[in-house]
């Protein structure tokens, strides 16, 4: 099973509208990522997305272009979120999965999948950033891209 986990793309300052949609430089790196996964063959049955408007919108130019057969926004994605559901569900999953979200919740869950606790700091991510992580016997970091490398 493979896990991609995406921080949403940069947006725009609560000044400037407090739904905090992406702003372009958010939109072009996100795209850019999407194109990657194209590139790279990278497909997915399940897409989990916050209901935050700057994770729909970074779902909704992913989904262009991996296809997932089922996407769900979720209630339980924000910011601030318990993570220590999360391994169970997944694991009970037919099929990869990527899920758009934020910080420090993306942060925790792969703290949680690597280490066995969602407190840590041992890795740093990014806006548009992907990481994704593989699943045998253990999870395992398998590649990280960051909008900077694109």
């Amino acid at each position: 099973m493979k896990l991609y986990l995406i921080q949403h793309g940069l947006s725009v300052s609560e000044d400037v509208d407090p739904q905090k949609p992406l702003s372009e430089e958010g939109k072009a790196q996100t795209e850019k990522a999407a194109r990657l996964l194209k590139a790279e063959r990278v497909n997915v049955e399940n897409l989990w997305f916050s209901k935050k408007m700057r994770a729909v919108q970074t779902a909704q130019i992913i989904s262009q272009y991996v296809t997932p057969s089922n996407a769900r926004e979720r209630d339980d994605l924000k910011p601030n979120d318990p993570v220590d559901k999360f391994p169970g569900e997944i694991k009970n999953l037919a099929g990869d999965l990527m899920i758009v979200g934020h910080l420090p919740f993306l942060k925790k869950l792969t703290v949680l999948l690597l280490c066995g606790k969602d407190e840590g700091d041992i890795i740093s991510f990014k806006n548009s950033g992907i990481i994704c992580l593989g699943h045998m016997d253990k999870w395992r970091i398998e590649w990280y891209l960051t909008p900077d490398l694109l």
